[in-house]
């Protein structure tokens, strides 16, 4: 149990430095790919009916976990909550998006998903920083 409580909550410290700067890459890719989510949610009538099914568990499914991902995902990244578990589905959405949905387009079409699915990489290894919700939680957890 502790090592996926530390690797949920890491203890390692980083520099202030290191930190604020884990702390802007995870407000600026959180906003962006927040503000994708909340584009899908607003044309979601729309987008039910032409949403791919690369998984086959429905358009509307689809789209429903696609939002999930880049909504939920998007706000627990920013504020370091369940940082690492919340990047997973949005690491999957972008895999998906760039080897499944663009899978026989130019590089341009998938270039925005394999720079998301970058970033989210670096911070799924780097964890949140000592700005975070995770860092509270493994602090309080240490006492």
């Amino acid at each position: 149990m502790t090592k996926l409580f530390h690797f949920l909550f890491p203890v390692r410290q980083h520099a202030r430095p290191m930190s604020f700067l884990l702390l802007a890459l995870r407000w600026v890719f959180g906003s962006f790919f927040l503000w994708h989510g909340l584009q899908k949610w607003a044309a979601f009538d729309i987008l039910q009916q032409q949403f791919p099914d690369p998984l086959g568990v429905g358009t509307t499914f689809s789209l429903l976990l696609a939002i999930s991902a880049e909504v939920l995902g998007s706000l627990a990244i920013m504020f370091g909550f369940l940082h690492r578990l919340a990047l997973l589905p949005m690491m999957f959405t972008m895999c998906v998006a760039i080897f499944s949905i663009h899978a026989g387009q130019p590089f341009a079409e998938k270039e925005l998903a394999v720079l998301y699915l970058s970033v989210f990489v670096l911070l799924f290894i780097s964890g949140p920083g000592r700005y975070s919700i995770d860092r509270l939680i493994a602090e309080r957890q240490e006492d």
